[in-house]
């Protein structure tokens, strides 16, 4: 019963939380990819523009003539577990025993978007790692 109603509760949480997601065209969390940057970014976009592709960056910052430089940072961590339990009835004695294992991996997106005095994008970059 309490499974049930945690349950219950995230859906609620998501859907509150996903609608006011709804109202935002920027892509937000595992969704922001490299191809998401290599198609959606162009030099000479303004940063409306960027932030409508994007989402909000993590970081805004100048560089050393003033400019804008927006920090999208994202790291993301996959957890694959599996299991397997078996039970056996030997006449009178019984056996349960069970084995898993499991695995973590994270990934990092980085991309760096450099913006010129006109507050265009005069220049982009991103790295992505796997450990």
């Amino acid at each position: 019963m309490k499974k049930l109603f945690v349950g219950i509760l995230m859906v609620m949480v998501m859907v509150g939380v996903g609608g006011c997601a709804a109202t935002q065209k920027g892509i937000q969390g595992n969704k922001l990819t490299v191809g998401t940057v290599q198609k959606e970014i162009k030099k000479g976009m303004s940063g409306a523009e960027v932030a409508e592709a994007l989402g909000s960056p993590n970081i805004v910052s100048t560089d050393e003539q003033g400019r804008e430089v927006w920090i999208y940072d994202k790291i993301s961590t996959d957890r694959i577990k599996s299991e397997s339990s078996g039970y056996g009835s030997l006449i009178l004695f019984g056996y349960r025993g069970s084995s898993g294992s499991s695995s973590t991996s994270q990934k990092t997106l980085t991309i760096i978007i450099k913006f010129d005095n006109n507050k265009k994008v005069r220049n982009f970059a991103y790295h992505t790692s796997r450990f």
